[in-house]
């Protein structure tokens, strides 16, 4: 690992001792339904929107008795709820009729379910099962690309330069730094530059400053 990123890492880490996932989940079905909730939505409007419809739907055997039109009245508030309804649903039925009704722990079988892309794959398998993922979402790829850790113009080019960057057992750790980091100081439209720590490491801030 190159001594500028080893720097950003243990700072990072520093910072955020506690980061952690904000969705709220009891087993990796749940976490499966809060991710492909949470692609265009906050978390805290997810948690909302799980906390009621898991109380009665919290397996993909208890899902599969909802008709889409049944769960797009539970997730309309998320955003793209036909969508999310449709890759819910067809995920259930993956995970029952070629898991026994179990989540997958690995990464290549969690990506066979349908309407599961590789961001939410890379999610469940790091945070339900503890395996080494980085998940690049909005956050992550714009501090990543802003830090100069790992540079690209799309997701999985990012995903590539991090996973390149960082020590496998790191990644999933650093996947929640950076959204933290990116929560609370590198916001998309106003990076709080003046009082982060890490402009000194910055591509970002020593380009513009």
């Amino acid at each position: 690992m190159e001594r500028k990123t080893k720097l950003i890492l243990d700072e990072l880490a520093a910072l955020y001792p506690d980061a952690q996932p904000a969705l709220k989940f009891r087993s990796p079905y749940e976490l499966l339904v809060a991710v492909i909730l949470s692609a265009q939505c906050t978390d805290e409007r997810v948690n909302k929107v799980t906390e009621v419809l898991f109380e009665r739907y919290n397996t993909p055997q208890k899902m599969l008795g909802l008709t889409q039109e049944q769960l797009e009245k539970y997730i309309f508030s998320c955003g793209f709820y036909r969508n999310q309804a449709a890759h819910i649903l067809s995920a259930s039925l993956d995970i029952c009729e070629k898991f026994g009704g179990e989540v997958p722990a690995t990464l290549e079988e969690l990506k066979t379910l349908a309407g599961v892309g590789q961001k939410t794959a890379n999610v469940v398998y790091a945070v339900a099962f503890g395996g080494d993922a980085i998940a690049v979402d909005t956050h992550v790829f714009r501090v990543s690309n802003r830090l100069g850790i790992a540079e690209g113009k799309t997701p999985a080019k990012v995903e590539e330069g991090l996973c390149a960057a960082l020590p496998k057992e790191e990644w999933s750790k650093a996947h929640h730094y950076l959204i933290y980091h990116g929560r609370r100081v590198c916001h998309s439209q106003r990076p709080d530059c003046a009082n982060c720590t890490l402009k000194e490491h910055c591509a970002y801030f020593n380009n513009i400053k």
